[in-house]
């Protein structure tokens, strides 16, 4: 099951989260602060961050986060799938694409790009993406700040 985070998730989402920021899939930590500043602005508002929650089995298995822009490149509204998590004992059970479906349905054709970014080392869901349609983009990321 796929739904949206609410405020009786905030706990087992900053569990989930440091949890997250553990794994081979990010480049550094980042401070609880940052977690909880993020939790808090998806309970205010969703306009351009969004969280879901995944289950199984009558349990919190993971979950995805979202932002949203708009690009002049894309023609329109684009969603960052963030961070999509799965707690090991759920991996490997549908959960990733049941979530793509809901999202896909939820936004329809009001979203011009999908874009999220990928370990190339995590065979398993660059093959779940590829599946999915999505395809690699020829850009070198850079930022400024955190």
């Amino acid at each position: 099951m796929v739904r949206r985070i609410t405020e009786k998730d905030r706990d087992e989402y900053l569990k989930m989260t440091a949890a997250f920021y553990e794994t081979d899939a990010v480049a550094k930590k980042i401070p609880e602060e940052f977690r909880i500043r993020t939790f808090e602005e998806l309970m205010r508002s969703d306009v351009y961050a969004q969280a879901y929650i995944l289950e199984a089995d009558g349990q919190t298995a993971g979950y995805a986060l979202l932002s949203k822009t708009f690009s002049q490149e894309a023609g329109g509204m684009v969603v960052w799938i963030e961070e999509l998590f799965m707690k090991d004992s759920f991996r490997g059970r549908g959960l990733g694409k049941e979530f793509f479906q809901v999202l896909f349905k939820e936004y329809g054709d009001t979203i011009r790009r999908f874009r999220l970014e990928v370990e190339p080392e995590n065979e398993t869901a660059v093959a779940l993406y590829k599946k999915l349609g999505f395809d690699y983009m020829d850009y070198a990321q850079m930022k400024l700040g955190e």
